[in-house]
């Protein structure tokens, strides 16, 4: 089941959120992560986040600041099982395009966005890692 997140819920996807950051980008050191965690717990009530729900536990969620994906994170035993692919169709209905930031070595995020039809407008270096990283779109 996909719905909002509940406030109570929030340490729930934030150690999804870092366990699957470091799992995926270990080109950048984890401290990187590590030091972030806060700040984005913080922010994270101020997106629009959606959770997937499978027997009463959380197993991925996706946020969004207006048409932009801040990001999907499904848990390690989750991946490749639908849960992310389900998270940006429920998306999907409601808006006409989306954009996203992804690291250029992040392969198999970069696979699964190519996959979902989404195509690179630039390419850029994030100022807080020094990696570079696509900019990409979908539109309906």
């Amino acid at each position: 089941m996909i719905r909002q997140l509940k406030i109570g819920e929030l340490d729930s996807v934030m150690k999804i959120w870092l366990e699957t950051n470091i799992k995926a980008h270990d080109f950048i050191n984890k401290s990187y992560w590590q030091e972030n965690y806060a700040a984005v717990k913080e922010i994270l009530p101020n997106a629009e986040v959606f959770v997937y729900e499978e027997n009463h536990i959380i197993r991925g969620f996706i946020g969004l600041m207006q048409n932009y994906i801040a990001g999907i994170f499904v848990d390690a035993d989750n991946q490749s099982r639908g849960v992310g692919k389900a998270l940006l169709d429920s998306v999907k209905e409601n808006h006409s395009e989306l954009s996203l930031q992804a690291y250029k070595k992040n392969v198999r995020a970069l696979k699964f966005y190519r996959r979902e039809e989404f195509a690179v407008t630039k390419a850029q270096i994030d100022q807080h890692t020094g990696e570079e990283e696509l900019v990409m779109k979908w539109t309906k």
